[in-house]
């Protein structure tokens, strides 16, 4: 390698999000600590642009940067330009969001993947309303983006809880992550399923616009409601329950960890497999 600092690209989803927004803070810092790298950090404008953020994929392939951290919004149709990048040799990693295993297989790529066991979270976030409500507790889920790993993987979780706990599903929504279409999304299943007693988010975005929906409908903190990400913005509101749970999967040092890998990468060091990365349940503190 030349004295020049290899150039690293992290593709996030939407910087309009809590979450990513923190992510870019904790990729930028973690770079800057670091200092043998430049690291471009780019995302979309929302949660369900899929031609914006391959776009984004293909300029890096342009520009021939070293290495390209990616978080798709769409496990499957991300895996086309990451396999263009990859035999452009450059060295991709994969966080936050499985890519499509399959497909990469058929392209006989392997690369590390570094990210949450999204369901076990969910899970362990869904427990806690489970316990809540009770046998018979009536539940809603809204999900995030359904081409998305995670987005399938936190509803199954929910729905292992669910099972276990006994609950009653009484509707599922999706909501594309995003809180104004949660709210949009919610408010029809509200009202159609007026003895709701809880919902599952499959993000904090969306649990927001389902606490609109149930501030307006003067039910905020009966209708017992759970989230996932634990953005700064929902700690208030699980301190004074309106909110009864989230969980922290640490967004700012998955975007370093992956940075990390892809300078291990750059210096011969290929990692695979699935690198398992921390989360925290958060409740209300007693």
């Amino acid at each position: 390698m030349s004295n020049k600092l290899p150039v690293v690209g992290l593709v996030m989803k939407s910087l309009e999000a809590e979450f990513f927004q923190e992510m870019k803070k904790g990729a930028i810092d973690y770079a800057e600590k670091r200092g043998d790298l430049k690291l471009l950090p780019v995302g979309t404008e929302n949660q369900t642009e899929i031609k914006k953020q391959i776009l984004l994929i293909e300029e890096f392939i342009n520009q021939k940067v070293d290495a390209i951290v990616v978080i798709p919004i769409d496990s499957k149709a991300l895996v086309p330009p990451v396999v263009k990048a990859v035999k452009e040799g450059i060295e991709v990693v994969n966080i936050d969001i499985m890519l499509d295993e399959d497909m990469l297989k058929e392209h006989n790529i392997e690369m590390v993947f570094v990210g949450p066991d999204n369901e076990t979270a969910a899970k362990a976030v869904g427990d806690v309303l489970a316990k809540e409500l009770g046998k018979n507790g009536k539940v809603i889920i809204i999900e995030g983006v359904p081409a998305a790993m995670n987005a399938q993987q936190r509803k199954q979780g929910f729905l292992n809880s669910i099972n276990e706990y006994g609950l009653n599903l009484l509707a599922s929504g999706v909501a594309n992550w995003e809180t104004e279409q949660a709210s949009s999304v919610f408010s029809d299943l509200l009202q159609q399923n007026p003895d709701v007693q809880g919902v599952m988010c499959a993000n904090d975005a969306m649990a927001i616009g389902v606490l609109k929906v149930l501030e307006a409908a003067g039910k905020a903190g009966e209708v017992k409601v759970i989230g996932f990400d634990n953005d700064d913005s929902v700690g208030p509101l699980i301190e004074d329950g309106k909110m009864l749970a989230t969980i922290d999967c640490f967004g700012s040092q998955m975007a370093a960890e992956g940075i990390n890998y892809a300078m291990k990468a750059l210096q011969g060091e290929k990692n695979k497999g699935w690198m398992k990365t921390k989360m925290q349940l958060i409740t209300k503190s007693v």
